[in-house]
């Protein structure tokens, strides 16, 4: 069974602590290397203790271990956290023991799941060239164009969504074992995108991450839905000059303790009648999880809220509002997941900060999502679990299938790939007539959260 021990420590025992287990650490680096997962594909570097978030927050510590294997054939464990706080209760030297004994716990969910600071952190150094050996596929736009362009937003975007398809499927990659099939497409009327997919692998049923780049005109449906947005666009002769790019994913993993997770996004650039361009930035992550478990909710939207609040107090409290707001299955009366946050036609203070935000939101996608992988990977499941899974995907397609704001706009615009834009659904899915789970189970709990929003932070 999974488990997350809580010790709270004070200034002087972490410092103690850390000084141990980094020296203990050293010893296993080199070992550690050849078969841990990295996060981070651009660097080999890791840093074990400063500047993590995982690890540490404040003055309490956080040590994981993995669960026991298999499938269980019948009954039911309950998942859960042992929780042990107050000074009183470890002293400096138990403390340091205690990292000392879950060093390599610790060691191989730090490796596999955090992005260093420095790398989250990193400017938009080195030529395009170099930056792009690094991806799944060459970028959609040709290098040359790139390179000549290389301070407009246009090129600045598609570098950053390039190398989020590329961290993320890499950080996969080393969970699951598999490697994702990267297929690269066109579109005739401008533009193309590249979809990388993994099906059935060790841990993930259906695990995709797309990147798009498409430009023409709009069509007349799709200027509606912008105008139904506020949006005044004025054309000429009757046409609207478009650049929409993004990055999207969403993961279905096979164990039911292990979440779904989702995020995307995305720049839109219009050009207008007299030269001028509108343009604004949108996206977001969120959770979807089939049992709640509080502590994983806790880390997720802690990751997202200490990356909005490096640009503004109000973006976490506004963006997580909006993010139960937008996912909400209507006619189920509950929201498809636990949200995490959600912006769209994001256009001031300025195109500048807008996308420094919306950057330090992509880079969350790893450290957000990897550790909550690792910590149930090895989680066992029954029968009834799984069926329970099959049931929340159902309302996973609904929301999706019906509601959806890029789905629609994806097969409003000509020339659109459908597998790409369908590549949301998962590999399977049940829908139970009449379905409501008994009073006092995990699954009614789940359900309970669902349909009455939490605030996890």
């Amino acid at each position: 069974m999974a488990m997350i021990v809580f010790c709270s420590v004070n200034k002087t025992a972490q410092t103690t602590a850390r000084r141990c287990l980094r020296s203990h650490l050293k010893g296993l680096a080199s070992s550690a290397e050849s078969q841990v997962p990295l996060s981070c594909s651009h660097s080999s570097s890791v840093t074990f203790l400063t500047g993590t978030r995982w690890f540490s927050r404040g003055s309490s510590v956080r040590f994981m271990s993995h669960g026991t294997a298999g499938r269980a054939a019948a009954g039911r464990t309950r998942r859960g956290a042992l929780a042990l706080s107050g000074a009183a209760a470890l002293t400096a030297a138990a403390a340091v023991a205690g990292f000392l004994a879950n060093a390599n716990h610790f060691q191989r969910a730090e490796m596999a799941t955090k992005v260093s600071q420095a790398a989250e952190e990193k400017e938009e150094e080195g030529s395009i060239l170099e930056r792009c050996r690094g991806f799944m596929s060459p970028p959609m736009t040709d290098v040359s164009v790139l390179e000549q362009r290389k301070g407009e937003m246009r090129t600045r975007m598609e570098m950053l969504i390039m190398e989020t398809q590329a961290d993320f499927c890499k950080a996969l990659e080393k969970v699951d074992g598999g490697t994702f099939k990267v297929d690269r497409w066109q579109r005739s009327e401008g533009g193309g995108g590249i979809s990388c997919v993994m099906q059935d692998g060790k841990v993930f049923e259906k695990a995709g991450v797309n990147v798009s780049v498409v430009y023409g005109n709009l069509t007349e449906e799709a200027a509606k839905q912008m105008t139904s947005r506020g949006k005044v666009l004025k054309g000429k002769d009757g046409k609207l000059p478009f650049c929409a790019m993004g990055v999207s994913s969403v993961i279905h993993p096979k164990n039911p303790h292990i979440p779904t997770v989702h995020f995307n996004y995305r720049y839109f650039e219009i050009e207008e009648q007299d030269g001028s361009k509108q343009w604004w930035f949108g996206g977001g992550t969120d959770l979807t999880p089939v049992y709640i478990n509080k502590e994983d909710a806790f880390h997720f939207h802690n990751t997202l809220k200490e990356a909005c609040d490096k640009h503004h107090p109000q973006y976490y409290p506004d963006f997580k509002k909006w993010c139960d707001r937008y996912f909400y299955v209507r006619h189920r009366g509950e929201t498809r997941g636990i949200g995490g946050i959600f912006f769209d036609d994001l256009d001031s203070p300025s195109q500048e900060e807008v996308f420094n935000f919306v950057k330090s939101c992509a880079r969350t996608v790893v450290p957000c999502y990897l550790p909550i992988v690792y910590k149930h990977l090895n989680d066992s499941f029954t029968d009834e679990e799984k069926d329970w899974q099959q049931v929340r995907r159902g309302r996973y397609v609904e929301f999706n299938l019906v509601y959806d704001r890029g789905v629609k706009f994806g097969l409003a615009t000509p020339g659109s790939r459908i597998e790409s834009i369908l590549m949301s659904l998962p590999l399977t899915a049940r829908w139970e007539y009449m379905h409501e789970p008994a009073k006092g189970t995990q699954e009614a709990e789940m359900l309970e959260v669902l349909r009455n929003p939490k605030e996890w932070v």
